[in-house]
């Protein structure tokens, strides 16, 4: 049964995930709550069978169900609502601007690529100078 927990799991992390590097907040927002299913799938399967409940008194301490998963998971459940309302908030808005959810490139994104080509042209041809050079000692 665990198999099939981590296997549902990884599968919802691996959709997720994909969803997250799409260029529409609807997608986002959608792969944002696919992961947030998966951490609760994961953190409560990592605290093993359940138990009793762990009121002292009630059975004896080695039965007792840990309760430290089912916090991590309801923390995980507070998270990720709160990012949900965060997209939410943003896909509204940009929908109200733009009339579309798509996210732009940013000024500083297209900057910094631009450098970096221009870096990687400059690295290129330094690179092929210093091939020319060695030939030449080579000769």
């Amino acid at each position: 049964m665990s198999v099939l927990l981590a296997f549902g799991c990884a599968v919802l992390f691996a959709t997720g995930t994909w969803m997250l590097l799409q260029r529409r907040l609807s997608r986002i927002l959608i792969g944002v709550g696919l992961m947030g299913h998966g951490a609760n799938i994961l953190l409560l399967t990592s605290g093993g069978e359940g138990g009793e409940s762990p009121i002292i008194g009630t059975a004896p301490a080695a039965d007792f169900s840990d309760p430290l998963p089912q916090a991590l998971a309801l923390t995980s459940i507070v998270i990720t609502f709160g990012v949900t309302a965060f997209l939410l908030a943003l896909g509204y808005r940009s929908w109200k601007i733009t009339h579309d959810d798509v996210v732009e490139d940013d000024v500083e994104d297209r900057f910094i690529a631009s450098r970096w080509s221009s870096d990687q042209i400059v690295e290129e041809s330094r690179e092929a100078e210093r091939e020319q050079a060695a030939d030449e000692d080579r000769l």
